[in-house]
């Protein structure tokens, strides 16, 4: 069992031989949160943030986590300024398709640099958010922001951690995806992400049942 200390007070990775931080690469697989928003000024941005995942389902929220890495001028990544500006913003599925426009979309572009049109996806307009969908993606969550939560910095680099998380007040599913009044999510093939420049893709699932009490060992 290979052991390193993350803050210093022990062997670090790189002592042990590892070329890069192996910490994402086994918190996996995590769902990619493709966020767009919309500053005063109606300039659209999206960005995929690795973390990102759901943390209720009555009220229905998800969130997402922000770092210092590809800063703006101003300090601040766009999709964090644009919330704080607007209290809204919009999650939507990243699929197999869609998988280089979302890499694309990662890119440090210019604040005044609308990405959607930059990477080439067509928008639809949102039913109660003012920032846009990404229309061949077939699923979105419209949400309100609920709270930004200031993490601990990074203690080497001094950058911010910020979590952002939000209510969603509308969802939008694509009806080829349903079946028997279920969703079929091997059909949208979403694409998670994995460690270093790695990703998997959904397109095989498996059910257990949860067990009663007392459990049946037989």
């Amino acid at each position: 069992m290979i052991f390193y200390s993350t803050d210093g007070n022990g062997p670090g990775f790189k002592e042990l031989g590892f070329a890069h931080n192996p910490f994402l690469a086994l918190v996996v697989p995590r769902p990619i949160g493709w966020i767009s928003s919309v500053d005063q000024q109606g300039v659209v941005n999206l960005a995929p943030f690795s973390f990102f995942n759901a943390i209720s389902s009555r009220p229905p929220m998800v969130f997402f986590g922000a770092n210092g890495t590809h800063l703006t001028a101003g300090g601040e990544k766009d999709t964090l300024r644009n919330v704080r500006e607007t209290g809204e913003f919009v999650a939507n599925l990243v699929t197999w398709d869609l998988r280089q426009q979302m890499n694309d979309s990662s890119a440090p572009a210019p604040r005044d640099v609308d990405e959607m049109d930059a990477v080439g996806l067509a928008k639809l307009p949102s039913q109660f958010v003012k920032a846009p969908r990404v229309k061949a993606s077939p699923v979105h969550f419209e949400c309100k922001l609920v709270q930004f939560v200031e993490l601990p910095t990074d203690p080497k680099s001094g950058e911010q951690n910020t979590m952002t998380i939000g209510r969603v007040v509308g969802i939008h599913i694509d009806e080829r995806l349903v079946t028997d009044g279920m969703v079929d999510i091997t059909k949208a093939r979403p694409v998670a992400r994995l460690g270093y420049l790695d990703y998997t893709v959904v397109d095989e699932v498996f059910a257990i049942k949860r067990p009663s009490w007392p459990i049946n060992k037989s």
